[in-house]
């Protein structure tokens, strides 16, 4: 993960840090506010000095020593070997120990579930994925639940440094069945069910939600292009296309969630009663897995490096050369409201694919009217396929250790 400290050695501890726990007072609350800013100093710069820390947060050096001393003992920091060759005395780095703390994220999406285990540096443990043509509830919630207990008890005895279970899916996940070619009953099972309330009664840890495209743009905000981009689009092409809003840093979602709800977005002017098409219809992959198994090739492939093939490549070319013109469109679009860094551009499909269509996308950009506009920026996200389920997971790390709790999770979102 791009940005995290990865420290030389972890310190395995199986009791619950105090700085867990809740503090009553003003002054012990601005204690914990300093320390989660020097948790985020150090994931965001990788290994530091006390020296360089106190320079980065404001803090003192005597602040800054009681703190690191103080997080050394709650394992959330180890040392790294004293850095020597300077005047004076060898600095000793201060890094996140990636056995301070775990997080699970869970994605339910329209083709597979994937759970992630995820340390205090961010970095993916394990990884259990679950396919299927269309998820039904009365079957998968009971393998989920399943496969969370067993990646906790799998923590042994780091089991208690289990934080947070972040879970990602659609706000509506039986949304467009008819488009997938599946029966009204199948569809609503999921309308009627909470899944935040149904994973939470699995387990004790506490358990947050995000839309599935929301999450994938935390992961972007926190471990991708959001270090250097304050504001941007966040396109993210599934079996349906959606997308979220970066604006100053904070995930944006609207007072109804339409905040970067891009696959709603209609592709031209409607003629009389005529709908036009949305944005799902041509820039899903859903397209892509028809056009395969209308050559009986395996839909599946659109999805991993198969769809570049000799087999596949036609199909995937004419594919990618509808949807990037309906993702130009929508770049115009989001510009012509939106001041913003950029548009990124994800996918749960291979990193090759994704390069294709990011270019042929800036290639159609040219075939629309620009003037007026300040030209969109189009680059490529950092993260593929885990980008929902590793969101999810980020939400309880920063919830716990974080200055800013909010900072993903504004109303609407």
């Amino acid at each position: 993960m791009t940005g995290y400290a990865t420290p030389e050695k972890t310190q395995p501890v199986a009791d619950i840090p105090a700085m867990l726990r809740p503090r009553g007072s003003n002054h012990v609350g601005m204690r914990q506010f300093n320390e989660r800013v020097v948790l985020q100093a150090i994931r965001l710069n990788g290994s530091l000095p006390k020296a360089d820390l106190a320079r980065l947060t404001g803090l003192t050096a005597q602040t800054i020593g009681l703190i690191t001393t103080r997080l050394e003992e709650d394992a959330l920091l180890v040392r790294h070997q004293p850095v020597r060759g300077r005047i004076g005395q060898p600095s000793i780095p201060m890094a996140l120990n990636p056995n301070g703390a775990f997080s699970l994220g869970i994605k339910i999406g329209r083709r597979s579930a994937d759970l992630l285990l995820v340390d205090f540096t961010g970095a993916v443990r394990q990884r259990e994925t679950l396919p299927y043509d269309f998820p039904q509830a009365h079957s998968l919630l009971p393998e989920i639940r399943e496969h969370m207990h067993n990646l906790h008890q799998g923590l042994g005895a780091l089991a208690p440094r289990l934080v947070g279970i972040g879970l990602a899916a659609p706000f509506n996940l039986g949304g467009w069945h008819k488009m997938l070619g599946l029966p009204p009953a199948v569809s609503d099972e999921w309308n009627h069910i909470d899944l935040r309330t149904q994973v939470q009664s699995f387990t004790d840890i506490p358990v947050s939600f995000a839309k599935d495209t929301s999450a994938a743009c935390v992961a972007e905000l926190v471990a991708g292009r959001g270090r250097d981009l304050k504001s941007f689009l966040y396109l993210f092409v599934d079996t349906f296309v959606g997308g979220g809003l970066v604006i100053h840093s904070h995930l944006h979602g609207g007072i109804h969630g339409n905040a970067g709800a891009v696959a709603s977005l209609p592709l031209h002017v409607a003629q009389g009663r005529a709908m036009p098409q949305q944005l799902i219809a041509r820039a899903s992959l859903w397209e892509l897995e028809q056009r395969f198994s209308s050559l009986g090739l395996d839909p599946i492939a659109a999805y991993d490096e198969r769809a570049l093939d000799a087999q596949h490549a036609e199909a995937s070319r004419v594919w990618i050369d509808r949807a990037a013109l309906a993702l130009a469109q929508c770049v115009v679009s989001g510009t012509a409201f939106l001041d913003i860094d950029a548009v990124v551009i994800d996918g749960s499909f291979s990193r090759a694919m994704l390069a294709q269509l990011i270019a042929q996308t800036e290639t159609s950009l040219k075939s629309y009217n620009w003037e007026g506009l300040w030209p969109a920026n189009v680059v490529a996200g950092s993260i593929g396929s885990d980008a929902r389920a590793l969101g999810g997971a980020l939400l309880p790390l920063h919830e716990n250790f974080a200055p800013d709790r909010d900072i993903f999770l504004k109303a609407g979102v």
